[in-house]
């Protein structure tokens, strides 16, 4: 009779994976791969209460709104800090989702939590997830959907080192049977890096940027190791006249910006090693240490974190799309990846 009841949820239901992000959330169908990539910012209408525009459309009105609409961005360092916006973004991402596929029922979701959240994020996503018409809802830590997505051998009594750097935070977690051994969760990621960036040019050059500039410029010339000789022409307002200037900014000056966040990011993998009991750490230095998120794409960092910590470090294909894949492979088989999920907020490791 079970079989007969799965059959038919199947048919008359979807599956989705969310990777709720800080900065941007990917949404996967089942059957038909990651279907929404959206930045994390939702467009609210003061006035009204009325949400505007969710995703890239909000995303491109960060810092231009009238003074009645704000453009908010519902997740801080990776946990919800406005439910009602974080459940309208849900709501509108897994509708663009089932476009794809129409079903009568609301869906199962798997939803990427980061690691070391307490009861009452968890209960936050699951509680916003479920008002967004969701008909069941699992929670996985997202280094443990990072590690499923790049097909790591998690079940399996053999070591395994994920970093996932995200917008809001950075997991480095080490993973065997099924479980994490050890992690740590820092709030240094693309933010923050982002916002070093801001500090180090109005300091440097007295100049005031925003957001988006920032990010462009880590993407441009931010590298963490000298290598060719980078640089980009950004605009800003000059804090002295208040009027537009134009600077040349190169990669030295921005590795000088993240230098001490990227010091700390290195430090904090050093300390989940150093707790990491030996004969996993063994499995380590054969295996390597594997990077997702969008931080792996920081020009270097897989360079320095090799030189610092005498261990491999490779960087996953697409790192990008990792844990809303880890979701995706999770759905297609539930039973197999039950004992990774979260079942209930009192199930919560300690963290270390």
């Amino acid at each position: 009779m079970n079989e007969f009841k799965k059959k038919i949820y199947a048919y008359l239901s979807n599956d989705i994976g969310i990777d709720l992000g800080t900065a941007n959330t990917l949404v996967y169908l089942r059957g038909h791969g990651i279907v929404v990539n959206e930045p994390s910012v939702v467009a609210v209408n003061q006035k009204t209460g009325r949400v505007v525009a969710v995703g890239k459309v909000a995303k491109d009105m960060l810092g231009r709104t009238p003074p009645h609409i704000i453009a908010v961005r519902p997740l801080v360092d990776g946990v919800i800090s406005d439910f009602e916006v974080t459940e309208e973004m849900i709501s509108y991402l897994v509708k663009k989702a089932e476009q794809y596929s129409k079903k009568i029922l609301g869906p199962r979701v798997v939803v990427g939590v980061p690691s070391g959240v307490t009861n009452v994020e968890i209960r936050a996503v699951r509680d916003a997830t479920k008002n967004s018409g969701a008909r069941e809802v699992y929670i996985v830590e997202e280094p443990m959907a990072g590690a499923i997505g790049i097909r790591l051998p998690i079940h399996e009594p053999v070591g395994s080192m994920i970093i996932d750097i995200g917008g809001g935070t950075t997991d480095i977690a080490v993973i065997s049977l099924g479980g994490i051994v050890r992690s740590k969760n820092l709030k240094v990621a693309g933010d923050k890096l982002n916002n070093d960036i801001m500090s180090y040019i109005r300091n440097e050059f007295k100049i005031l940027i925003g957001e988006k500039t920032s990010e462009y410029i880590k993407i441009a010339v931010g590298a963490v190791v000298q290598g060719e000789s980078l640089e980009t022409t950004i605009r800003g307002r000059d804090l002295i006249t208040g009027l537009p200037r134009e600077v040349v900014i190169t990669d030295s000056d921005i590795r000088e910006a993240m230098s001490s966040s990227i010091d700390t990011l290195v430090e904090s993998a050093k300390e989940v090693l150093e707790t990491t009991p030996p004969e996993i750490l063994s499995d380590v230095m054969n295996r390597g240490i594997h990077l997702v998120g969008g931080g792996a794409l920081i020009k270097g960092l897989a360079g320095l974190l090799t030189s610092s910590l005498k261990l491999p470090v490779y960087i996953a294909e697409d790192p990008l799309t990792a844990i809303a894949r880890g979701t995706g492979i999770i759905l297609e088989d539930l039973e197999k990846y039950n004992d990774v999920l979260i079942q209930n907020e009192d199930e919560l490791r300690a963290q270390k």
